[in-house]
């Protein structure tokens, strides 16, 4: 009869064990599936911001036409689009 009850006893170890450990093995394939594809991904160079002369200047042109069409706007708004437009063309 003590056999039974540490055999019953091993058994509830066991399956409280495996309960334990299930989630961490789940989430192994995951970091290794995202450590191959990060292999695999080209990486991107990072370009240089463009010179805040050069923003000056585009943001300027940016001034010129806009006010030459006759549309709404800021000198901020000026600015970033000269930031966007600088940073889509390098």
């Amino acid at each position: 009869m003590a056999a039974k009850k540490t055999a019953k006893k091993a058994a509830a170890k066991k399956t409280a064990k495996e309960a334990t450990e299930a989630p961490a093995k789940k989430a192994a394939p995951k970091k290794a599936a995202a450590k191959k594809a990060a292999k695999k991904a080209p990486k991107a160079e990072k370009k240089p911001a463009p010179s805040i002369d050069s923003v000056a200047r585009s943001a300027y042109l940016n001034y010129r036409r806009r006010v030459e069409s006759g549309l709404p706007g800021d000198s901020h708004g000026d600015w970033l689009e000269a930031e966007r437009q600088l940073r889509d063309v390098d």
